[in-house]
């Protein structure tokens, strides 16, 4: 991807999901659009009209009409890409929008790549890196709480906290680079005192910054909830029983889950992604053998752990099963709840003294479907939903992450070097290399590859 070249060609692609449907949109961009739009729109004149205004007319190729069409036309930058803009509301036949879009490439117009709308709005100041990549992410979201989060980063909540960062850092770069200019009179302009306390205060916001990715990103991706335990306490009835709905083999021969199965839904705006788990016991069976192994694969990539068990399990083999479960999780983020399952058989009450010492205990019977709310609400408390109540900035991106990990990294050497009283020239070495991974972060430091790698994952017509 070229960008220096990107900005020349008018563009145009299906805003609208393929397929047959009421209406679909065909958006076209570029210094060209309206003329390319006019040439085969019969109404009004579209170089003549205002920008911001619709318009009725026909869509024809040599005379003969095409479709009854809507046009939007948006004139002199003040569209979604900065551009002179055209989006075409036609009916939604495949046939249709093929020909619309085939009459469009005819008049001037090219395909447009995967997300190059959206890039070109980056390239003409409408929005920042991470703006543009929230846009994939709202798009993309499929709960609340990622709706939330794409919108706050596509609005520039995070954009703005990076610009503080960097505004305050380039403040006293500058400061140590006038030093650099009068290095032979020994003049100070930065007070390291200054500096110090500066460069403490922005870590500690890169540190709030990066811890908040591992909460962000399964807020994005969805909570992974991993439910494991030995062979018919229920898994497979719990998971339906969680779906509404028979998704999992529900058997009594033990071993009859072989294989993870998952599936998601929604508690409270947060989406959970619940993975059924082949039974943990001792067996001779190959096949089972390996879906044992990738139940244990399943617990690690799990940021909850349901450990279910029998309401009448005895207490030694209760220790012994927790007991190698906490082993798994141990030094890890992970939270465990014991879900202790079939108290439709059993006095709750009676059963409890045994389960005594452990924290996090949810009695219910999955088989009648009681209680269920409680192992739902016990699941939306281990997720931190104040950053959400809050309005808080919360990271979800791997390269937001790793790039404030890295800036983070360079200001501590800042620090290290205040503390051995090293010259200015090192500490100015340092202070830019921070600049440039926040910069990478909003896109003030971009090259081509990155932009490749980052809009090609859009889809095309965005």
């Amino acid at each position: 991807m070229q960008t220096k070249n990107l900005l020349t060609d008018t563009i145009c692609a299906l805003a609208t999901p393929p397929g047959i449907g009421a209406l679909a949109v065909i958006r076209l961009s570029g210094n060209q659009a309206i003329e390319v739009a006019n040439n085969c729109f019969f109404g009004k004149d579209l170089t003549k009209v205002d920008s911001h205004t619709l318009h009725f007319g026909t869509l024809r190729d040599e005379g003969k009409i095409i479709d009854e069409v809507l046009l939007s036309v948006f004139k002199d930058g003040k569209s979604f890409t900065g551009e002179n803009a055209v989006e075409i509301s036609t009916h939604g036949s495949p046939y249709i929008q093929q020909q619309v879009i085939q009459l469009l490439v005819k008049n001037g117009a090219k395909l447009a790549g995967p997300g190059e709308f959206t890039l070109r709005a980056f390239l003409n100041g409408k929005m920042d890196l991470s703006q543009a990549e929230a846009v994939a992410d709202l798009i993309a979201s499929t709960s609340a709480s990622s709706h939330q989060l794409a919108m706050q980063q596509m609005r520039g909540g995070f954009s703005n906290e990076i610009q503080k960062l960097r505004n305050e850092l380039i403040h006293f770069a500058s400061l140590i680079e006038l030093e650099l200019d009068f290095s032979e009179e020994d003049v100070e302009f930065a007070d390291r005192k200054d500096l110090k306390n500066l460069v403490e205060k922005l870590q500690a916001t890169l540190h709030q910054l990066i811890s908040s990715f591992n909460y962000g990103n399964v807020i994005k991706t969805g909570v992974p909830v991993a439910i494991v335990g030995e062979p018919n306490v229920g898994k497979s009835t719990l998971l339906n029983a969680l779906l509404n709905e028979e998704k999992a083999i529900v058997s009594s021969i033990a071993g009859t889950t072989r294989d993870a199965i998952e599936d998601e839904m929604v508690i409270k705006g947060i989406n959970f992604r619940f993975i059924d788990t082949a039974g943990i016991r001792t067996t001779s069976d190959e096949i089972e053998t390996i879906g044992i192994k990738k139940s244990f694969e399943k617990i690690n990539e799990a940021s909850v752990v349901l450990l279910l068990v029998d309401a009448e399990i005895a207490p030694s083999e209760l220790h012994t099963i927790y007991q190698n479960i906490t082993v798994k999780i141990e030094n890890s983020n992970k939270r465990l709840v014991v879900v202790v399952n079939k108290v439709d058989k059993t006095n709750v009450e009676q059963i409890k003294e045994k389960f005594k010492g452990i924290e996090h205990v949810v009695y219910l019977s999955a088989k009648e479907k009681t209680n269920l709310d409680n192992l739902k609400e016990k699941l939306f408390d281990f997720v931190n939903a104040g950053a959400l109540a809050n309005n808080d900035v919360v990271v979800t991106n791997v390269r937001h992450y790793e790039a404030l990990t890295k800036a983070n990294e360079a200001l501590l050497k800042v620090l290290e070097g205040l503390n051995s009283n090293i010259t200015g020239d090192f500490l100015a070495m340092d202070i830019r290399q921070s600049l440039y991974h926040l910069g990478e972060i909003t896109g003030e430091i971009t090259t081509d590859d990155l932009l490749d790698n980052i809009f090609t994952r859009f889809c095309i017509g965005k």
